[in-house]
Order: C-alpha cells, then sequence, then structure tokens
C-alpha cells in the first residue's frame, strides 16, 4: 500500500504540478482540471459576463438616446457613471477577497449587480439611465477578484500568463458587447416585430441572465485556494483569519502599489474609455451605419483574444530570461508605444487609416494590462487583494477623469481628445522607472547586496505574527519567488510536486 511522505503535503493530489504553496507551476489552457484551471475558467467567464453587462449600453446609444432624449452631456454622464461605480468597490473586492475569498466575494458582488441589468429595461429618463450603468458598473470589480484567484492558484512562473488570460478574455466582454447587444436588438426588432424603442429594452435580459447564471457557477463549482475554501482552511488552522487594519496597512504605505495603481490608469482606464466612446465616433466622424460602427468597436475589444494575454505571457517569458527587472521593462516600453498610437489614432482623418491604427493600438494597450498585473502580484504576498483592488481601481479611476476631461461636453472634439489621451499615457509611464525591489532590483539599478526575498515578505509580519507561525505562506512564496532574479541570479530550483509523493510500505 501507499501512504503519504510527510503532512506538509496534506495528502492531497493535484492534476496539475504544483509547488510547495499547492500552485500550480503549469497552465493547460484547455484543462478543466480542479481546483486550477476549473478556477482559471470560471473567472474569466464571469467576468467576462460582466463586460457584457457593463457595456451593453454603448452600441445601442444612437437608438437609446432617441428615446430617452439623451444628450451629448447625458451620454457622457453615463459613460463614466459606468466606470466610477467600481473605483471604491475595486478596493473593496481586494479587501474582501484577503478577508473572505474570491469564490464568495465574486459571486456575492456578482449576484448583487445583476438586478441593475435587468432595469435597465425599464430606464425611461436621463437620470434613470445613468443609475442603471453606474451600479451595473460595481460588477467590473470582479476583475479583483479574478486576478486575486489566478495569483492564488499559479505559482510565479505562470502567473502572468493566468492573470493575462483570465483578464484578456474577460475583457473580451467589451468588444463581444459590441456584436451581441445589435445583434439582438435586430433580432428582436427585425424578426419578432418589436418596435426599435421596445427592441432594445428586450435586449437587456440577455446579459443580465447570462451574469446571473455565472454568478452562482462561482459559488456552487469555484474554490477559494488548491487546498479548499478559507472558513474550512480557518476553521482547520491551515490559514489564519488576518487582520484587517494590517493587511491594509501594508498595501498602502507599499508605493509600488501607488505606481501600479496610476500606471493602469492609462492602459486599462484608456481601454475603458475606448469602449464607451469608439462605436459613437466611428458613427458619427465617418458617418457609417450603427451596425458597421459596432463591427468597428468590437475589433478593439475582441483583440483581448490575444493582447493581453500576450501581455501576461510576454512578462513570464522575460522574467525567466531577466527576471522582475525584464517584466518592467517590458511594461515600460509597451505601454508609451500604445500611448504614442493613441496620439496617431486622434491625427488620422480617412476610416480605413483610423481602423488600422486603432487595431494595432489596441495590441499595445492591452497588452499592457497584462504586463502590469505580470508585476502585482509580487508587490506584496499579505495584501495581495487590496494591492490587486488599488491597481484594478487605479484603471477605472483613469477612465473617469480621462472622460471628464476630454470626453464630457464639447470642450474637446472627440479626436482631440484622444490625441490628448495618448498624451496623458506616456506621461503616465514614466512613473515605472520608480519601482525598485530591493532583492531585484529595477530599471536601472541592480538588487540591493545581501537582500532576499525572505526579507521582503516576512517584512510585512511582526515578531508576535511569526511566533503564531502566521508568517509561512509568505515564507513559501518567498521561496517560490526566487525565479524572479532572472537566469542571471542565483541559481535556484523551485520543486514542483506533480502528486503527494508516496512511500511504499
Amino acid at each position: 500500500m501507499e501512504v503519504s511522505q510527510n503532512s506538509d503535503y496534506n495528502d492531497r493530489k493535484f492534476a496539475l504540478p504544483v509547488d510547495s504553496e499547492h500552485k500550480a507551476t503549469e497552465f493547460r489552457l484547455f484543462s478543466v482540471a480542479t481546483p486550477h484551471m476549473r478556477a482559471f475558467h470560471l473567472s474569466w467567464i464571469s467576468f467576462f459576463a460582466c463586460f457584457v453587462s457593463t457595456f451593453a449600453a454603448p452600441p445601442l446609444i444612437p437608438i437609446i438616446r432617441d428615446n430617452l432624449d439623451l444628450t451629448a452631456t447625458d451620454i457622457g454622464n453615463a459613460g463614466i457613471a459606468a466606470v466610477s461605480g467600481s473605483v471604491f468597490a475595486r478596493v473593496a473586492m481586494g479587501t474582501a477577497c484577503d478577508l473572505f475569498g474570491p469564490r464568495l466575494a465574486s459571486s456575492s458582488l456578482i449576484l448583487l449587480t445583476a438586478p441593475a441589468v435587468f432595469l435597465s429595461s425599464i430606464a425611461n429618463s436621463p437620470a434613470a439611465f445613468l443609475m442603471v450603468r453606474f451600479f451595473t458598473g460595481f460588477s467590473l470589480s470582479t476583475f479583483v477578484s479574478t486576478q486575486f484567484w489566478m495569483s492564488s492558484m499559479f505559482s510565479p512562473g505562470v502567473v502572468g500568463t493566468a492573470n493575462g488570460l483570465s483578464g484578456g478574455w474577460g475583457n473580451l466582454g467589451g468588444g463581444a458587447t459590441q456584436l451581441i447587444m445589435p445583434l439582438v436588438y435586430s433580432l428582436i426588432h427585425s424578426q419578432i416585430g418589436s418596435t426599435k424603442f421596445t427592441a432594445w429594452r428586450i435586449a437587456f435580459f440577455i446579459p443580465a441572465i447570462f451574469q446571473t447564471l455565472s454568478a452562482f457557477a462561482i459559488f456552487f463549482l469555484g474554490q477559494d485556494m488548491p487546498d479548499g475554501n478559507y472558513v474550512r482552511l480557518e476553521k482547520s488552522g491551515e490559514k489564519h483569519k488576518d487582520n484587517f487594519s494590517q493587511v491594509f496597512y501594508h498595501a498602502i504605505t507599499n508605493y509600488r502599489g501607488w505606481i501600479l495603481a496610476l500606471t493602469y490608469g492609462y492602459c486599462f482606464g484608456v481601454e475603458l474609455t475606448i469602449d464607451n466612446i469608439i462605436a459613437q465616433y466611428f458613427y458619427d466622424r465617418f458617418n457609417v451605419n450603427l451596425h458597421t460602427a459596432g463591427i468597428i468597436a468590437a475589433s478593439f475589444g475582441l483583440a483581448n483574444l490575444f493582447s493581453r494575454p500576450g501581455g501576461g505571457i510576454l512578462s513570464d517569458v522575460v522574467a525567466k530570461r531577466f527576471g522582475m527587472r525584464g517584466r518592467l521593462w517590458t511594461l515600460w516600453v509597451v505601454q508609451m508605444i500604445g500611448g504614442l498610437l493613441c496620439l496617431l489614432l486622434g491625427k488620422i482623418n480617412t476610416l480605413t487609416a483610423s481602423i488600422a491604427v486603432m487595431l494595432v493600438f489596441s495590441v499595445f494597450v492591452q497588452a499592457a494590462c497584462g504586463l502590469t498585473f505580470g508585476v502585482v502580484p509580487f508587490v506584496s504576498r499579505r495584501s495581495l487583494g487590496v494591492i490587486s483592488g488599488m491597481t484594478g481601481g487605479g484603471g477605472n479611476v483613469g477612465a473617469v477623469l480621462t472622460q471628464v476631461i476630454f470626453f464630457r461636453g464639447s470642450r474637446y472634439s472627440t479626436e482631440e481628445g484622444i490625441t490628448l489621451m495618448g498624451v496623458m499615457i506616456m506621461c503616465c509611464t514614466i512613473p515605472i522607472l520608480f519601482i525598485y525591489f530591493p532583492q531585484w532590483g529595477g530599471l536601472f539599478c541592480g538588487p540591493k547586496k545581501g537582500s532576499t526575498e525572505q526579507d521582503y515578505y516576512l517584512s510585512e509580519w511582526n515578531k508576535a505574527e511569526k511566533e503564531q507561525g502566521f508568517h509561512k505562506m509568505s515564507l513559501k512564496f518567498a521561496d517560490n519567488s526566487r525565479t524572479e532574479r532572472g537566469n542571471k541570479g542565483v541559481p535556484v530550483t523551485v520543486t514542483s510536486y506533480n502528486e503527494t509523493p508516496p512511500t511504499s510500505v
């Protein structure tokens, strides 16, 4: 017979090879193995559903505008409301993930915001339309739980890939809804025979139902961590229930989180802005019809199929050779190029050239999002959720500020706003130069002599907490993150455990 070699691995077996934290060291896209790959597929599908719901209105704006007598200011305010709702909700979601786990936090928020999507169908005034978009936008906070969940399930060597794919495929909803909603509207209007002002209202039931189903799927099929849900792990003593004040303190005092929040505001924040304005931009400026404008707008969001995942994969690839410094350099270069392309997009006056530049721009700005979350999991182990929430919230703040400054009212034309947005992207990318990890270095400086991963991650725990063993998960993470030294650092070996090592008796 076989018995486990030691109790440290808790007699657990996994379909994927794992490290000492039981995080998967391989990413198998076409697997649905529990718990790692199932968590991946549940996270991106649910986030996709939330994106579809949040941006279901923009492709139908020409119809909704006529029905509700919306002015340009009303439309701009509604767009701002859709992305401002989750600014603080993302930080709250990060805290909830740290304290209660991503499964419960995510499913609860998705279910709580679903009624707002249903209520979109009965909006009868500009104010009502703004309110349903505002509350629906809270669902975008599930991005934080998605990234937290992936960082809890996958080891440092593949976490960029997992974060990039889950976030990117979730963001696909922003492009897919540009196709889905006009199609659903056309079927209801043309095939069923509803009036156009009734058809757009009925169409909102599709994203609402989809979002509701995804919440139940996460709750009943998901699992917080490789070893189980938070409640069970805390009861068994395998995980201690952390202190909110300490989790929050170590997040807000880590300047790296604030810089990443700023830079993310002008990659993901720009993506949200484009999702809100691009269909109407092509419809008004180049006089294309609603369906064509929707297809063009969809192509921007659909680039997430490969662009944001590509950013995450690229982050992991360069890290194997150059470590954390490679991740930071790649993020800086890609986002700076994205800013240049955005500036160029606003200057072009022909339809074909605008579409071409927009497509290339979409690849770079979305890849920058994936590259950002190739860095985020290493900023803090103890406060990962809050750091993820701060960074994600920064994306929404960037979207709000950009739309308020450049796309609200008639101060700037849309093309002028796009040009100025490109300038903002480049300016807000500069602070990446100041991110420095003492154990790995930064863009221009190498690591501090004698500094180790253990020094960095265990500094988040005080002496009393260490004496009680609360720091053990951080210690394991520090050991596994030594790969961020790159192959020029001290040679390291991170052991993978495909199954619990057996001893024959």
